[in-house]
């Protein structure tokens, strides 16, 4: 089956025969009574549904959506509230890593390669802003988006308070701060945050973290791709990871 899907009943057929979906777009100002049961089953389903101007609709395709367009995902998603407390009765040190808006599938698809082969436990996106998890990821990732879990939340703020309260220290990568990746300690159970390829973590998000830190830039450039320093703070951990269990 496609991706992508539009309509009003093949989008409900979708939903009722369990296809998780990505992302649900609607015409603003949809009535009727075909869009009316549409919404209450999405409302029902505690689907994030996403009211666009008609024009967004066209551009996605020229045949007649209905006021309908949704994108299937290739995977499930799963509730970070499932997944650590069965992580600490494991006995496993959480990694975690915190997407704040990386909108690029390309990008989204090659740190969930990064995040699997580093270990990390669960990727936590929100339900707005986000890549959707589509084929180029999956084939980006290598297939590693099959191999780990991808949580979607609808507020990361409300997921990094509950992250915080169960022991997860909460590290973002930014620029601004002076305080350097290297005086991080990722030997406790972590999150790292990573932010969007425009501006990087929010503000919101950086006021909640735990740490704040940033990669050594010894160059002209002023940044890397999220998907390098991605990279390059799950590589730390690693390191870090790796020292401590040696010792």
């Amino acid at each position: 089956m496609s991706d992508r899907i539009f309509g009003i009943h093949p989008v409900i057929e979708a939903i009722n025969s369990g296809k998780t979906i990505d992302k649900l777009l609607i015409q603003k100002g949809l009535r009727g009574e075909g869009a009316y049961e549409l919404i209450g089953l999405a409302k029902e389903r505690n689907l994030s549904i996403q009211y666009v101007p008609i024009q967004k609709l066209n551009k996605l395709t020229r045949k007649n959506h209905q006021g309908v367009f949704a994108f299937i995902s290739p995977i499930d998603f799963y509730a970070i509230e499932d997944i650590l407390p069965k992580l600490f009765e494991s006995g496993k040190n959480p990694l975690l890593l915190i997407l704040d808006r990386v909108s690029d599938v390309r990008n989204f698809g090659a740190i969930a390669r990064t995040a699997e082969c580093t270990g990390v436990d669960a990727i936590i996106i929100p339900e707005k802003g986000s890549a959707s998890v589509n084929e180029d990821a999956i084939k980006t990732s290598t297939g590693a988006l099959f191999r780990i879990p991808v949580c979607k939340v609808k507020s990361l703020k409300e997921s990094i308070d509950y992250l915080q309260l169960s022991g997860i220290s909460i590290s973002c990568a930014t620029e601004k701060t002076d305080n350097s990746i290297y005086n991080l300690d990722f030997t406790v159970p972590t999150a790292i945050v990573m932010g969007s390829e425009e501006d990087g973590v929010s503000n919101e998000i950086l006021r909640k973290a735990d740490y704040l830190a940033r990669l050594p830039m010894v160059g002209e450039t002023g940044s890397l791709n999220v998907s390098v320093a991605c990279g390059a703070f799950l590589y730390e951990s690693v390191r870090q990871r790796i020292l401590a269990d040696n010792i």
